[in-house]
């Protein structure tokens, strides 16, 4: 599994790093992040959280 933030869609509103900040963190930009790696099953259930939560649809998890 791997989290992707779609930068075009990002309002950078940190929903995602404070559900998850394993896996998202907030960039430069002040637009979230995801890890470039797969994702440890021990944060599956949080990565999909806060793809759930994201105000604006900007998360995909594949």
């Amino acid at each position: 599994m791997k989290a992707f933030v779609d930068k075009d869609a990002c309002i950078g509103c940190g929903l995602c790093t404070s559900i998850c900040d394993v896996v998202f963190s907030m960039g430069d930009d002040g637009k979230a992040e995801a890890i470039n790696k797969e994702i440890e099953e021990v944060n599956a259930e949080a990565t999909e959280e806060a793809c759930n939560s994201c105000p604006v649809g900007a998360i995909s998890v594949e």
